[in-house]
């Protein structure tokens, strides 16, 4: 069996040159200086994929609002992508202005570990997992997300955990179960509780000497 590539967090983010739907792209001077959110799909024309790609597109905005660019990948060429796009547009009332990436020899796929050999796209010669990378700016893996085959990924949740890792990045805290943006943080257990509360003046509470929590330090 062939060695499979695994990119763990906080690995770079391979680099890479390919067409897309906006031209050729050379992925770090794409995205230089922001975040970006890299997602694989099996092939085009693919139904649930479809509904995805126009969720993303209505999420253009919010993606902005945080630096953070997006970019689709499959296997498929540019051509088979163009119309694939009209589709989406058509049925998903939005408007595709994000790049996916054509990896028709697989290069970009192989390099990321989008390929594996289980996968029952493989026996349908659609090979690319359906994955979700976070990548920072410094071009550092923050999140790896893989869906099955038959469930739609969840691009709230996606922005959710954008959310956290930019404001942890931040602020000396971690975002607690089901956080969401407004609502409280844990205070670093490195963070003794007296220098918690010079570092956090909105308050601490203390639920017990290791979970302080503390409103979200970024909002007013």
């Amino acid at each position: 069996m062939a060695q499979q590539n695994y990119l763990r967090l906080g690995d770079t983010a391979p680099d890479f040159e390919a067409d897309s739907t906006q031209g050729r792209i050379s992925f770090h001077k794409w995205k230089e200086g922001k975040w970006a959110i890299l997602f694989s799909h099996p092939g085009d024309y693919t139904p649930v994929c479809t509904t995805e790609l126009g969720m993303t597109a209505k999420l253009q905005p919010e993606f902005a609002k945080r630096n953070t660019l997006v970019i689709g990948l499959s296997v498929d060429n540019v051509d088979d992508h163009h119309g694939w796009v009209k589709d989406i547009e058509t049925t998903q009332n939005c408007t595709v202005n994000y790049p996916i990436v054509a990896d028709p020899d697989r290069t970009v796929a192989e390099t990321y570990g989008m390929i594996h050999p289980n996968s029952p796209h493989t026996m349908a010669g659609k090979l690319t997992v359906r994955t979700v990378w976070i990548i920072d700016p410094n071009n550092k893996v923050r999140l790896n997300l893989t869906y099955p085959a038959a469930t739609g990924r969840n691009f709230n949740e996606v922005m959710r955990v954008l959310d956290a890792l930019q404001l942890t990045d931040n602020y000396k805290v971690a975002t607690p179960v089901n956080w969401e943006q407004g609502q409280d943080c844990v205070v670093l257990p490195t963070i003794s509780t007296e220098d918690a509360k010079s570092l956090f003046p909105k308050g601490v509470t203390e639920v017990t000497p290791y979970l302080r929590l503390t409103p979200q330090p970024n909002l007013p």
